[in-house]
């Protein structure tokens, strides 16, 4: 089910973070406490998005988690991006699969301040990991806002 806001968000428990991409989806997962986020390996897009909705499906599962957070994609003055309108075809088709709870959380900027904390490292690595780096930005950004409406 995809949720308007965090207001219904579990308050416990693991969370997936998702960076969505026409060619890598990152990919990170909170623990339980909420305390530390893990990337995990990005999912390489080959052709229908509907199969990267399986693949987050069987993730959420393998990892137990209690809800999955979304990076909609969002221009500097807030108003969606084109790609955003992908992102929430992307979350629909996820939510036909899981019974988890789906928010989106306005990502801007998420893969330049993830390159920045990876720091100077080789462009190989850039590829391999800033997708999955800027999921974590998501997740942390989320678990952020979750925690002030307590």
């Amino acid at each position: 089910m995809i949720l308007p806001d965090f207001k219904a968000f579990p308050r416990a428990g693991r969370i997936l973070g998702i960076d969505w991409g026409a060619r890598r989806t990152g990919v990170a997962v909170s623990d339980a406490s909420r305390e530390f986020v893990f990337v995990r390996d990005a999912i390489v897009s080959r052709g229908a998005g509907g199969a990267i909705a399986q693949k987050i499906a069987e993730i959420a599962a393998l990892e137990q988690v209690a809800g999955i957070i979304i990076g909609l994609p969002v221009h500097a003055d807030g108003t969606p991006s084109q790609t955003a309108t992908d992102v929430r075809k992307f979350a629909s088709d996820l939510a036909a699969l899981t019974e988890l709870p789906i928010a989106f959380i306005e990502e801007n900027l998420t893969s330049h301040a993830a390159q920045e904390q990876m720091g100077r490292v080789r462009v190989a690595d850039i590829k391999a990991r800033l997708d999955s780096e800027a999921a974590r930005v998501i997740l942390e950004n989320a678990i952020a806002v979750m925690a002030r409406l307590k």
